[in-house]
């Protein structure tokens, strides 16, 4: 049971009353798109549907419904001057409080979700892969931390999958196609054979290594004399993660730095 499901199953088990509203229709510039939902019950929420004032009208007219024993209801919103929020799209919003079926759906509603959602595997568990582990639990991404030292692997977030394994490269192999490979091993020679697996995968949507342009360069040199690479899947390597410009190496830095870059290339555009 994922981490999601049971912050869901602990919110339903506090709210005998809740109703769940759903993003049905998005046109034009909108918070959230369709699909998107929220549980609301008469003293708290999960989840979000984007905020703001069209979140605030959801919540009103779900506790409302509850006290007034309204089963379903449907808001057409515009999203203009006359609400307070000028996203300028339109949004239709069903809305119904849960009964005992419907209640029943709701955790495997989040496990569909979670399943269909990209992978990302961190490969190393110092600072860095801790940092990065952080950030990522919090985002839309199912993650995997491989380690060879079980004592790295401590402290991980629940959300978390962990992988101890001698051989961290056939993880790769076993990774779903859309994936993301972010490499920070203790061993730069154990990097570098975590990455050349990586880049035969012509899958990946995403592969990075921490370091720096002359650690990028000695990649380079021994993938292509080495390993029987080529130029063009070298290129596809990101190193340094997180981008060069900046100076700051603290991890939390370089973990929001690489998450946003990682969310880029794994998360449909638009």
């Amino acid at each position: 049971m994922t981490s999601a499901t049971l912050r869901l199953r602990s919110f339903l088990d506090v709210s005998p009353s809740v109703a769940v509203v759903d993003v049905q229709e998005a046109l034009g510039s909108t918070p959230r798109e369709i699909g998107a939902w929220m549980l609301v019950s008469p003293d708290a929420i999960f989840g979000t549907i984007g905020g703001g004032q069209l979140e605030f009208m959801a919540i009103a007219r779900a506790r409302e419904m509850m006290r007034e024993a309204v089963g379903s209801d449907v808001l057409d919103v515009p999203l203009g001057p006359e609400i307070g929020q000028c996203c300028g799209g339109r949004v239709k919003i069903a809305i119904a409080v849960v009964d005992q079926n419907l209640r029943a759906t709701l955790p495997k509603r989040i496990d569909r979700e979670e399943a269909s959602q990209p992978h990302v595997y961190l490969f190393g568990a110092g600072h860095v892969g801790h940092a990065l582990a952080e950030a990522f639990a919090l985002l839309p991404v199912s993650v995997t931390v491989v380690e060879t030292r079980a004592e790295a692997l401590d402290g991980m977030p629940d959300s978390v999958d962990t992988v101890l394994t001698p051989v961290p490269e056939e993880t790769v192999r076993g990774a779903p196609a859309g994936s993301g490979f972010i490499v920070l091993t203790h061993d730069h020679a154990l990097d570098f054979l975590i990455v050349a697996e990586a880049l035969r995968r012509s899958d990946a949507l995403y592969v990075g290594m921490i370091g720096s342009r002359t650690k990028m360069a000695t990649f380079k040199s021994w993938y292509l004399r080495e390993a029987a690479g080529n130029e063009a899947d070298a290129a596809r390597l990101v190193c340094p993660i997180g981008g060069a410009g900046l100076k700051d190496k603290r991890p939390a830095v370089i973990a929001a730095l690489a998450a946003a870059e990682v969310l880029r290339a794994l998360l449909p555009a638009g």
